[in-house]
């Protein structure tokens, strides 16, 4: 039950000072939180920030054996404004070292033979991390696109055609908005999940919407998620916690509203920390949801 994790890490440099981030990074450290094996392929650079950064990795529980290291490029950083609690903007310095992720030999069978492959826009940027990407997508059985859309780093075309490789998508509801409206379909949300599903043919679609919750499409019937009323101290790495937190109810083979109300559970319970990687537990989010239910 190994899921693999592809793509950025870096530091959030926040008001307060900097903390670890990037959502294939958030997502192992919370997959491994709930219980799961998680593998990191990422790369950070021959520096100071890159040394720490393996720290952290290894701090967590989780091997740094798949992230790469680069002589010519720094490690990555986000210059994040948290002025709105609810909705963090990102400023995403470029070129860094994670969009130099080699395709290397041992990165194939692990793809291959992971239960899940999680990936997302942000780490296609860029043509060398790109191209490692695409080829490990064609390896890899069951693939979890979290679309996670930050501009000016995406378009149109790439975005679409990892839709076309995915099996599960996470988004949000300004992201859902976004993609309908290229297609030129109806932003309804049953009807778009359901559009999406056919179109692209996936198994599930996700869509989180900060405190009103979220819904899940899959096996033709829409399921939802009430928001949970928590005190929000900031809401980095939320999405990342529900997205691990589904993946474990999925993985599972859980039934599908019980899998999006932990997921919603857990997204709700990192946000009463500050950070993105808080050290929570599978029975503090087991109670919250069972609180709300």
């Amino acid at each position: 039950m190994s899921i693999t994790c592809f793509g950025e890490m870096l530091w959030d440099v926040l008001p307060t000072g900097k903390q670890p981030g990037g959502a294939p990074l958030n997502v192992a450290v919370h997959l491994h939180n709930l219980g799961l094996e998680a593998q990191l392929v990422s790369r950070v650079g021959h520096d100071d920030l890159g040394a720490e950064l393996l720290a952290f990795v290894q701090d967590k529980g989780l091997t740094t054996r798949y992230i790469q290291h680069g002589e010519t490029h720094l490690t990555g950083v986000v210059k994040a404004n948290v002025s709105d609690s609810h909705e963090v903007t990102y400023k995403i310095v470029q070129p860094v070292a994670w969009d130099y992720i080699q395709y290397e030999d041992e990165l194939g069978p692990l793809a291959e033979h992971a239960a899940a492959f999680v990936f997302g826009s942000l780490a296609a940027r860029s043509p060398a991390t790109r191209e490692t990407l695409y080829r490990l997508l064609q390896r890899a059985p069951f693939k979890v696109f979290d679309v996670n859309l930050r501009a000016p780093h995406y378009s149109r075309s790439v975005v679409t055609y990892l839709l076309r490789q995915a099996n599960l998508v996470k988004l949000n509801h300004h992201e859902l908005a976004e993609l309908m409206g290229w297609f030129g379909a109806s932003p309804d949300e049953e009807t778009a999940l359901h559009w999406l599903a056919e179109r692209f043919q996936l198994q599930a679609v996700c869509v989180t919407k900060g405190a009103d919750g979220a819904v899940l499409w899959t096996g033709q019937r829409l399921y939802r998620s009430p928001g949970i009323a928590v005190r929000v101290q900031d809401t980095i790495g939320s999405g990342d916690a529900f997205l691990a937190a589904l993946l474990k109810g999925w993985l599972a083979g859980q039934p599908p509203a019980e899998a999006l109300a932990f997921a919603c559970a857990a997204g709700s319970l990192v946000a009463t920390y500050q950070g993105a990687t808080p050290a929570i537990s599978v029975a503090q989010v087991a109670s919250l949801a069972e609180s709300v239910a």
